[in-house]
């Protein structure tokens, strides 16, 4: 495996309404300005094209500055950016912050980060549907929704959310979680995926030596195998590095059976 940058190599799925999503992303919950900005700028050379951040994170300026900086062109790199639950009532003026706050006059995905005060609030939706047909979101969705409640934004505005964002790991796996999303074409985007994975397993071991790799390599070759969006966070570069080189190897059929049913 090498550490040369591999962009173009990590394949993609398809949002509502026809918008390609890198399935390997770069989280960056918990990074200070500082932090983020050059966490973005290194996975921005290393080859990613897929920046996670939120408003709550307090780091979407220097998520901006950094993708500026990079000297990109705004299409090649996909954002995301959330609305936080706190502030949900006020959703048409965040969006407008948070865009401000990055230097964009769009984001590729703005997501409702958790249900307000855990309800699905089919008037809050709304106001994301309206910020996505004003052209500032190509693709809108939801972080930590039941199905339950995403039936509900469904039934009340007609319009389902493109993605739903929960924690996602070998030891999350659900296969009627997978199906019912699939079922309503919600794709499933995973965070903290190595947080309740025992990186030790022996059979994350086995794998990993069979393919020359390392154990969270080949946990990240489990989301894209699996069509599970991923966006390991660091601030490291050589583990920023190591996370995105996953694109030289794929998991057979019996090792992805293998890796959903491991325990954290």
């Amino acid at each position: 495996m090498s550490d040369e940058p591999i962009q173009n190599a990590i394949p993609s799925v398809t949002l509502r309404p026809g918008v390609e999503i890198p399935l390997l992303g770069l989280g960056t919950w918990q990074a200070s300005d500082d932090e983020a900005y050059q966490a973005v700028r290194a996975a921005l050379e290393i080859g990613y094209r897929h920046i996670d951040t939120a408003r709550a994170y307090g780091n979407e300026e220097a998520v901006g500055r950094a993708i500026a900086d990079s000297g990109l062109p705004r299409e090649e790199v996909f954002v995301t950016t959330k609305l936080p639950p706190d502030e949900a009532d006020d959703a048409p003026r965040i969006i407008d912050e948070s865009l401000a706050r990055l230097g964009l006059d769009h984001v590729d995905l703005w997501l409702v980060h958790w249900p307000p005060n855990k309800q699905a609030r089919p008037d809050v939706w709304e106001h994301v549907v309206a910020a996505q047909q004003a052209g500032k979101a190509r693709a809108i969705g939801v972080s930590n929704y039941s199905i339950e409640q995403i039936d509900e934004l469904t039934a009340a505005t007609g319009v389902t959310p493109s993605i739903n964002q929960i924690p996602w790991s070998p030891a999350d796996f659900d296969a009627d979680l997978v199906a019912a999303h699939r079922e309503r074409d919600v794709v499933l985007e995973g965070y903290s995926p190595f947080k309740r994975t025992n990186l030790d397993d022996p059979v994350l071991a086995e794998i990993a030596e069979a393919h020359g790799v390392t154990p969270t390599q080949v946990v990240l070759r489990w989301h894209l195998d699996t069509g599970v969006v991923a966006i390991p966070k660091s601030v490291n570069r050589d583990r920023i590095a190591s996370n995105f080189d996953v694109a030289g190897f794929r998991l057979t059929e019996e090792e992805i059976t293998r890796v959903s049913g491991l325990e954290g």
